[in-house]
């Protein structure tokens, strides 16, 4: 592999890490904001956001893709590939995403719902200050594994001539030929990327939880630590002699 190549993918790995970043930031917005409407006492706003989730999770990423960049402009609107994909992404997954939010903010204890409302806190308040904080925590693993998903699907972008990884990546293939090491080449980067991003997201789980009062279970995950490396198990009550 010439240094030519080699910088192929790295300008393929910065724009996949660009339209990665770009998708889970609006995917994010996407997912508090219809899955806290998703919990309203409003009929209407649960309609409507029930709907966008059915909506998003029911088509197909890469067909709204393409619709973006190749049908919208028919309606006088013209996308940048890169904004195309990264409106495609953000929004199918932000679908997703809202109902690990919804389903996070059911599981908070009613016992706190109960408390906020004795204290006369307004919804607002009661979401902000009691319900999100204690939901946030258990939302991160779920979320981490969308998080992976999305990255795996910033390659729909390389359809739309995005020149991010899998796109450089054909481009290396025709140029030399030799498909295994290519390809070869992108799965460890795309791991690489995947490892990264899972480390990250789990250092702020354990602050979530940590801000809560939490402790954060092992991961099991690689290089963790297990819990005989950790520390020697508790002995059993009543099994010993006194």
């Amino acid at each position: 592999m010439t240094g030519a190549l080699w910088e192929l993918f790295f300008k393929g790995v910065w724009i996949t890490v660009q339209l990665m970043v770009y998708s889970a930031a609006l995917a994010a917005a996407v997912a508090f904001g219809v899955g806290m409407a998703r919990t309203s006492r409003l009929r209407v706003v649960r309609f409507l956001s029930g709907a966008y989730v059915e909506i998003f999770r029911g088509t197909s990423a890469l067909v709204l893709m393409f619709w973006l960049f190749f049908a919208l402009p028919l309606l006088g609107w013209q996308l940048a590939g890169l904004w195309a994909g990264t409106l495609a992404l953000g929004l199918s997954y932000g679908a997703y995403g809202s109902e690990v939010v919804r389903g996070a903010l059911a599981a908070v204890a009613p016992a706190q719902r109960e408390a906020a409302v004795a204290l006369s806190f307004t919804p607002w308040q009661r979401m902000r200050k009691v319900l999100l904080p204690q939901a946030f925590p258990e939302m991160m693993p779920p979320f981490t594994n969308l998080l992976v998903e999305l990255l795996k699907g910033t390659a729909l972008a390389s359809l739309l001539s995005i020149g991010e990884l899998t796109f450089e990546a054909k481009l290396a293939r025709l140029s030399t030929g030799e498909s295994a090491q290519v390809y070869g080449i992108i799965l460890v980067l795309y791991f690489v990327i995947a490892f990264v991003v899972t480390r990250i997201m789990r250092l702020v789980e354990r602050r979530a939880k940590a801000s809560v009062g939490k402790a954060p279970e092992p991961s099991g995950g690689l290089f963790s630590r297990t819990p005989a490396a950790a520390g020697t198990a508790a002995p059993a009550a009543g099994g010993g002699k006194p």
